[in-house]
């Protein structure tokens, strides 16, 4: 066989796997709300994912600060397959004072984490 041969059944062997929408989709933030809980927040972050079952989940969520450092983190303990989108909460959220933005993403349990974090204003 010849390299351009190699490299093309390559490429048809790999074809399905790059089109198959369960590898393909990463977590979706669609919403997030954020509320004060006395000297804390609360976070009610939304998310859209084609979760398959134990194999392939949205298995977290993280809000970070804007040098990407994690304030907090919540674990997602099992997919929702029949709940799309689906809204978890996190209380007892601590923000340094002053803080006004900061960003949420999404993990998933075989892509890793989703695109670029979503900026979230913080009320005041």
């Amino acid at each position: 066989m010849t390299r351009f041969t190699l490299t093309l059944c390559a490429a048809l062997l790999a074809a399905p796997l790059l089109t198959d929408p369960a590898l393909a989709d990463a977590p979706n933030i669609t919403d997030v709300r954020v509320e004060k809980d006395g000297m804390a927040w609360r976070f009610h972050v939304t998310i859209l994912h084609p979760d398959t079952g134990w194999d392939h989940y949205a298995d977290g969520w993280e809000v970070l600060d804007a040098d990407g450092n994690v304030l907090a983190y919540r674990k997602l303990h099992h997919p929702h397959v029949r709940e799309q989108p689906f809204t978890r909460s996190m209380s007892n959220v601590m923000l340094p004072d002053g803080t006004r933005e900061v960003y949420v993403r999404a993990h998933c349990s075989v892509e890793d984490w989703s695109g670029e974090p979503e900026p979230v204003t913080v009320p005041y």
